[in-house]
């Protein structure tokens, strides 16, 4: 099957008043910060005051500590020229980060970015997140893949819906205040997960955050806590910005 053809129902659902379905008035723009035009944005994460960003493309890929204010990057660490970088995830200390094709996961010293494991998975990586004990890990699928950090094993699986059809697609993701939030990639939507069963119980519309961009600038990807609780960070691939907004 195709990629339009698998984005053609998912397309038609999400964008449908059913149920909270979105409107570009999902949010509002609170502040802006610089953003490097480079950086194919995979995974993006705030804690304890630090930016932390995971890039793909082959011969690409990093994990970056970034200043939110100016943008610049403060360190980084290459990955291999055949690992492809994906989702990113902080928890007690240790940086994980998926690979797309590869089936292999890496995990990082938050602090000095040293090596300090590597893990073994089946199919594809895409978003990672965390509930603070265990990993959060999407695949390209419908599928949530409850990860336990010492060894990566999924522990069960968590299939996403709205109104009952399978969400496909699921991205980069993040744990907020009990939810996961979650790219749906290829298009301009944010999903609410309700991690206990799965089920979509929001849709944000974020087409109108960055609707005239150039030939050159990748789809919308990237969520992340922001410096102000309650609000978030977004972003994209080879986006010139990384908007702070509050869902409303």
């Amino acid at each position: 099957m195709t990629r339009a053809a698998l984005l053609l129902p998912l397309l038609a659902l999400i964008g449908c008043p059913a149920g909270e379905a979105g409107t570009p008035q999902d949010f509002v723009v609170t502040r802006q910060y610089p953003h490097d035009v480079e950086a194919y944005t995979q995974g993006l994460l705030w804690q304890d005051g630090v930016l932390y960003e995971s890039t793909g493309r082959y011969a690409h890929s990093e994990l970056r500590r970034v200043d939110l204010a100016t943008g610049r990057v403060l360190q980084r660490q290459a990955l291999p020229n055949d690992r492809f970088g994906e989702g990113l995830a902080l928890l007690d200390g240790v940086l994980y980060q998926l690979t797309w094709e590869s089936g292999v996961a890496y995990s990082w010293d938050a602090r000095t970015f040293a090596p300090r494991d590597s893990f073994t998975y089946v199919g594809e990586g895409w978003g990672l997140a965390t509930d603070g004990r265990k990993l959060w890990m999407s695949d390209g699928s419908d599928s949530l893949r409850v990860l336990d950090p010492r060894t990566f094993r999924a522990e069960r699986i968590v299939h996403v819906r709205l109104d009952g059809q399978p969400v496909v697609r699921i991205n980069e993701l993040e744990w907020v205040d009990g939810v996961l939030l979650a790219n749906v990639y290829e298009t301009d939507r944010i999903v609410r997960i309700d991690p206990a069963t799965g089920a979509v119980t929001r849709v944000y519309d974020f087409s109108a955050l960055y609707p005239d961009r150039p030939p050159e600038v990748d789809v919308l990807n990237g969520i992340s806590r922001a410096p102000v609780p309650g609000e978030l960070l977004v972003t994209g691939k080879y986006w010139p910005t990384v908007y702070q907004v509050k869902l409303r």
